[in-house]
């Protein structure tokens, strides 16, 4: 028998190696899926975020907010509830001295603003993304149980999701609030959760119902796979991603909304530290010192903007229609 080595093609030219070894497919590269290789849905979309200018920004100011909320006692040293009327009542801002107490000057009752800018990040993104996990779980599971079975639950679910969401969201928050007294950062997150489910359960059920007539999805039941597992392999993730996108534009609106009931004097209540309660306490003396105001109304822009642009940078990267 010859040897496969010494082997000629037709043309006459010899083959240099083995057959066997030329007809194995090469190994894949360390350094990632080779260019013919599919990806996945997060993978394109963390491709695209990466290019994204709107990403990057609003992703450095989020993880800045994050740690002012986590340890305000890396950037002031200053008590926030420290009042001192006698040498410091609504003194302007002094920029001699960059992160000190009187950086952002004093309000009305002779307290830090820029400490109480710095501690009142705590509050407003605790009750942000309270609510938004909240909202997320009990929207994302009932939408996805609504458009998965159908039928009767989805037509009972339906309505109770068209009766909470016609309900006025600040009015029928401001009613749930006022049976507590002591309105701390987990009673307002309820009250907010509470009528702010509705819209996360009609984005997924829109997304559950597409999903689950899916080829994936049918050859998994005709594989006698079990409900759970279809809902949670199958189900769950290819159908999360407008969830996801509606929670992170939301989340920014949740912070809007704690601050407008805390200026209303419905939201979190003393000892409480909140930019709501702070610009509520400034309405009186706006027109001659705009700086008690104007800080942490600016802290509280900035907040909500970078969410709403992180918000739309995940939409457009999970979008395929927007690329």
């Amino acid at each position: 028998m010859p040897d496969l080595t010494d082997a000629t093609t037709a043309a006459g030219a010899p083959v240099t190696g083995s057959v066997l070894a030329a007809a194995e497919p090469p190994e894949p590269s360390a350094a990632g899926p080779g260019p013919g290789r599919p990806r996945s849905l997060w993978t394109d979309a963390w491709y695209d975020l990466r290019r994204r200018p709107m990403f990057w920004i609003s992703s450095v100011l989020l993880v800045l907010l994050v740690m002012i909320a986590a340890f305000p006692g890396l950037f002031t040293g200053t008590d926030p509830r420290h009042a001192d009327l006698t040498n410091h009542f609504l003194t302007g801002p002094e920029y001699g001295h960059l992160f000190q107490s009187d950086w952002f000057g004093y309000d009305n009752q002779g307290r830090s603003v820029y400490a109480r800018v710095v501690y009142g990040t705590r509050a407003s993104v605790l009750v942000g993304v309270g609510t938004t996990v909240v909202v997320t779980l009990v929207g994302g599971l009932l939408g996805m149980l609504s458009g998965y079975f159908g039928g009767w639950i989805d037509a009972l679910i339906s309505r109770i999701t068209d009766i909470f969401f016609g309900l006025p969201f600040l009015l029928g928050t401001m009613v749930a609030l006022n049976a507590f007294t002591d309105r701390k950062v987990w009673v307002v997150s309820g009250a907010l959760a509470f009528l702010g489910w509705t819209s996360i359960a009609r984005v997924t059920r829109s997304a559950v119902i597409t999903t689950k007539h899916a080829d994936y999805v049918v050859a998994a039941k005709a594989l006698g796979a079990g409900t759970g597992r279809i809902l949670l392999r199958h189900i769950l993730p290819n159908s999360v991603a407008p969830a996801i996108v509606v929670a992170t534009i939301s989340l920014g609106g949740f912070i809007s909304a704690e601050a407008t009931l805390s200026y209303l004097g419905m939201g979190l209540s003393d000892p409480a530290i909140s930019w709501g309660i702070d610009i509520n306490a400034a309405r009186d003396v706006i027109r001659d010192h705009p700086h008690v105001m104007l800080f942490p109304a600016g802290m509280l822009s900035l907040t909500v903007f970078a969410f709403i642009m992180l918000g739309d940078a995940v939409r457009d990267a999970l979008d395929p229609k927007l690329r």
